[in-house]
C-alpha cells in the first residue's frame, strides 16, 4: 500500500523534476544516465521557460547528495548542468546561469580538494561560452577571491597542492575570458581584482623560477601542466587583453610583490616577470610601464643600493625588448630621471649612508654596482631612440656634467669637490654609452659647436680618468665606419673611404679642425697620462685621417706630430715614460698616415726612422711602449737626430704632389691658437673662480693653459 502511494505521488510530480531525478543512476559508478539526459535537454530546449526551475532542482539535487557526502552524484549533477549550458546557451543562458554559479560556490566552499577542482573545471567550460544576452547583475567577485586562494594552496602532499594550483590559476583565466571584453560584467581591472589575481599568479611563477630554473627551458614537457606553464599563459592573456587605461592596474601589484618580497635583488625573478609582460602587452603600450617602472625608482631613492640596482637592471631589460618607442614622449624626463639616481648615489657613497638619518650603511662597492647598472641602461634607453633625439639626449647629458665655476655642482653641498669629479667621471661614462651607437652621416649635427666645446674642454682636466673617457667620446663620434677597435700600425684591416670628403665633412674640419688638434697637442703632454692615453690619442688621430682627412687635413695632422715632437727637447718636467710615449704616439700615427695617400716617398723616410729605432731606440716605438710593461732607457733620454723625422725630408717627399700645394704651411710651426669665443670663455672662468681650495687649484691650471696660449 506504501509503495503504491509513492509511486503515485511521484508520478504526481512536476515532469521536469522526473526528469532530472532519472538521469540519476543507482549506482553512481555508472556515471549519467545519457538517454535520460538527452529527454530532459529535449524538454528544456522545448519549454525554455522552465529552465529556471530546472537548473534550480538540480542545484538542490546537488546539495543535498553533497550533504550526504553521496560524491559521485555531485559529479553526476555538475555533468547535467554543464550540458543543459552548452545546450541552451542563446538567449534563455540567464535562467541557467544563477543557479550555476551559487552551485559552484557551494562546492568551492567545501573542504574537499577534489571538489575544488570539479568546480573549476565547470567553471572553465561555462567561461568559453560565448553568450548572445547580456547580463547586468551577475558578480565574479567571490570566484576571483577563491581563485586567487587556491593559487597560494599549501596542501601538505605536493601533488595535489599542484592540481588545486593549477585548477586555480585556470580559473583566474577563465574569469578574465568571461569579463574583460565585456563591460557589462564587473570591471576585472580594478585594483582591488588586480591585487589579488596579480599576486596569485606571481607566487607560481616565483616558484618555478627558484626551484625549476633551466629546467623548464631546457626539458619543457617535464612541466606540462605545472602551475609555472599555467601561471605564465594565464599572466599572459592577462596583459595582452589590458587597454591603455588598465596598464597602470596591472603593473602597480607586480611593482608591490617585488618590493615586499624582496625580490629586486640580483638577476633573476623581477627580469622574467618584465620580461613577459613587455612580450605581452601591446607594443603602443610599452612606454607606461617604462613609466611606472621609472616612478617606482624614485619612490625607492632611499632603498638599499641592490634593490635600487635591481629595478635598473629590470629598466635595461625593458627597454632592449622593446626597440622602438619604449620612452614615450617624456625622452628626457627618462634621462633626468636615471641622471638623478647617479647623482644620488654618489652622495651615498661619499657619506656611506643611504638616508637623511644616518641609520642605514652603504658600501662603496654596492654603490658602483648600482652606478654601473644606470649607465649601462642610459646607453640601453638610447639605443631605442631615433638619431635626431639620441643628439638631444647627448646635448642634455652634457648640461648636466658639473664644471667648477661654470655649470653648478650636481652633487649635494656636502660632496663638495670630489663629488662634482665623480659625477663627472659617471657622466661622461653614460655619454661614451650613448655616443658608441650614435651613427649619424653629419658630423656637424653629431658634434655642433655647443656639444663639441663642452666636450672638449674636459681634454684640459687633471683628472686622467676624465681625460680618457672624453677621448673615447670623440673617437666613437667622429668613427663612422667602426675602425676604432680595428686601428693597428698598418691599414689593412681598416675600411677605407671610396670617396673624397663630402662637403659637409669639409665643412666640419673648415670649422672645428684647430680646436681639435689644439686638445690632442694638449692631452699629449700632460703629465700623468698613461699608456691608455696614447693609445687612445693614436686611435683618435687614425680615425681622423680616415674619416675627414683631405690634403690640407693631412699637412696639418703631420704638422701638430711634428711640433709635438719640437716640444719634448724643451719639456723637461716631463717623465722619462711621457716623453717616450709621446715619440711612440708620433711614430705609430705617421707611420699609419703614411699608407694612407700620401707618396710613397713619404713612407720610405717613416719606415727608415722606426728602422733606426728599432736598432738603436726601441723604447721610442708604440709596439714598445704600449704595452702592458714598457721597457724604459736608463738614465736620461737622448734621441739623436737620426730617430726623429725630419720636417724637410716630408716636405720633399710630398712635393709634386697633390699636397705640395699645402707644403708652405709647414713653414709655419703649429701652434696651438684659441679663437676669440675660447678666450672669453677663459676669461670668465677666472672671474667665476669658486672658493673651494681644490677646485681653485684645478680650475687655475685649466684657465692658465688656455690664456697663456693667447699671447
Amino acid at each position: 500500500m506504501c509503495s503504491g502511494l509513492c509511486g503515485c505521488c511521484w508520478a504526481l510530480r512536476p515532469r521536469y523534476k522526473r526528469l532530472v531525478d532519472n538521469i540519476f543512476p543507482e549506482d553512481p559508478e555508472e556515471g549519467l544516465v545519457k538517454a535520460n539526459m538527452e529527454k530532459l535537454t529535449f524538454f528544456a530546449l522545448s519549454a525554455p521557460e522552465k529552465l529556471d526551475r530546472i537548473a534550480a532542482y538540480l542545484s538542490e539535487r546537488l546539495t543535498r547528495e553533497l550533504n550526504r557526502h553521496r560524491y559521485g552524484y555531485v559529479c553526476i549533477a555538475m555533468e547535467a548542468m554543464e550540458q543543459l549550458l552548452l545546450a541552451c546557451h542563446c538567449q534563455s543562458i540567464n535562467l541557467l546561469v544563477e543557479s550555476f554559479l551559487s552551485t559552484l560556490r557551494l562546492l568551492l566552499e567545501a573542504d574537499k580538494p577534489h571538489l575544488h577542482i570539479l568546480a573549476t573545471n565547470s567553471f572553465v567550460k561555462f567561461a568559453n561560452i560565448e553568450e548572445d544576452t547580456p547580463s547586468y547583475h551577475r558578480s565574479y567577485d567571490f570566484f576571483v577571491s577563491r581563485f586567487s586562494e587556491m593559487c597560494h594552496s599549501d596542501h601538505e602532499d605536493l601533488d595535489t597542492r599542484n592540481k588545486i594550483r593549477v585548477s586555480g590559476i585556470r580559473g583566474l583565466q577563465g574569469v578574465v575570458r568571461k569579463t574583460v571584453d565585456d563591460e557589462l560584467q564587473v570591471n576585472i581591472w580594478e585594483p582591488r581584482h588586480m591585487e589579488q589575481i596579480v599576486p596569485a599568479l606571481l607566487v607560481n611563477l616565483q616558484q618555478h623560477s627558484q626551484n625549476d630554473s633551466g629546467l623548464f627551458s631546457a626539458f619543457p614537457s617535464l612541466f606540462s601542466g605545472s602551475p609555472a606553464e599555467q601561471t605564465e599563459v594565464c599572466f599572459r592573456e592577462l596583459l595582452c587583453r589590458a587597454a591603455y587605461g588598465h596598464i597602470n592596474n596591472a603593473i602597480k601589484p607586480v611593482l608591490m610583490h617585488l618590493d615586499s618580497h624582496s625580490l629586486w635583488q640580483g638577476r633573476g625573478f623581477a627580469v622574467q616577470c618584465f620580461q613577459i609582460i613587455m612580450y605581452s602587452i601591446q607594443s603602443q603600450h610599452s612606454h607606461l610601464v617604462i613609466q611606472q617602472l621609472l616612478g617606482h625608482l624614485d619612490a625607492n631613492s632611499r632603498s638599499p643600493a641592490s634593490v635600487r640596482a635591481g629595478i635598473v637592471e629590470v629598466l635595461s631589460e625593458a627597454a632592449v625588448i622593446e626597440a622602438t618607442g619604449s620612452v614615450g614622449p617624456t625622452v628626457l624626463e627618462v634621462f633626468n630621471t636615471l641622471l638623478r639616481q647617479l647623482r644620488q648615489s654618489v652622495d651615498y657613497q661619499l657619506t656611506g649612508y643611504y638616508d637623511n638619518g644616518g641609520k642605514h650603511k652603504t658600501s662603496s662597492i654596492e654603490e658602483k654596482k648600482l652606478q654601473d647598472a644606470v649607465i649601462k641602461t642610459i646607453g640601453s634607453f638610447a639605443n631605442t631612440l631615433p638619431i635626431y633625439q639620441r643628439s638631444e639626449v647627448m646635448l642634455f647629458i652634457m648640461g648636466k656634467i658639473p664644471v667648477p665655476g661654470i655649470y653648478p655642482a650636481l652633487g649635494s653641498p656636502n660632496s663638495g669637490f670630489e663629488g662634482s669629479r665623480m659625477i663627472q667621471v659617471m657622466l661622461l661614462k653614460s655619454l661614451l654609452q650613448v655616443s658608441e651607437h650614435y651613427e649619424s652621416s653629419n658630423l656637424l649635427t653629431a658634434l655642433p659647436s655647443s656639444f663639441l666645446e663642452p666636450l672638449l674642454s674636459f681634454t684640459l682636466m687633471e683628472d686622467p680618468e676624465i681625460r680618457l673617457l672624453v677621448l673615447s667620446i670623440l673617437t666613437s663620434l667622429i668613427d663612422r665606419r667602426h675602425n676604432a677597435s680595428r686601428v693597428a700600425f698598418d691599414v689593412s684591416s681598416l675600411e677605407m673611404k671610396e670617396d673624397r670628403c663630402s662637403r659637409q665633412d669639409n665643412l666640419f674640419m673648415r670649422k672645428h679642425a684647430q680646436r681639435l688638434y689644439r686638445h690632442v697637442y694638449l692631452a699629449s703632454r700632460e703629465e700623468n697620462s698613461g699608456r691608455s692615453h696614447y693609445q687612445a690619442l693614436f686611435t683618435l688621430l687614425a680615425v681622423l685621417s680616415v674619416e675627414l682627412a683631405n690634403e690640407e687635413v693631412v699637412v696639418d695632422l703631420i704638422r701638430l706630430i711634428l711640433a709635438l715632437q719640437m716640444t719634448l727637447s724643451n719639456q723637461e718636467c716631463l717623465s722619462v715614460f711621457n716623453r717616450c710615449g709621446i715619440h711612440a704616439l708620433c711614430a705609430a700615427f705617421l707611420n699609419l698616415l703614411s699608407q694612407l695617400g700620401p707618396p710613397p716617398t713619404l713612407h720610405q723616410h717613416i719606415t727608415q726612422v722606426i728602422e733606426s729605432r728599432q736598432k738603436d731606440a726601441p723604447h721610442l716605438l708604440p709596439e714598445v711602449m704600449f704595452c702592458d710593461k714598457p721597457r724604459l732607457p736608463e738614465g736620461e733620454l737622448k734621441v739623436d737626430e737620426a730617430l726623429l723625422f725630419i720636417q724637410s725630408k716630408i716636405c720633399e717627399a710630398l712635393a709634386g704632389s697633390s699636397y705640395s700645394a699645402h707644403c708652405e704651411r709647414f713653414n709655419t710651426p703649429y701652434t696651438p691658437q684659441l679663437t676669440g669665443t675660447q678666450t672669453r670663455s677663459a676669461e670668465r672662468r677666472v672671474e667665476k673662480m669658486p672658493k673651494d681650495a681644490k677646485a681653485q687649484v684645478h680650475l687655475f691650471r685649466q684657465t692658465a693653459k688656455e690664456i697663456s696660449l693667447v699671447s
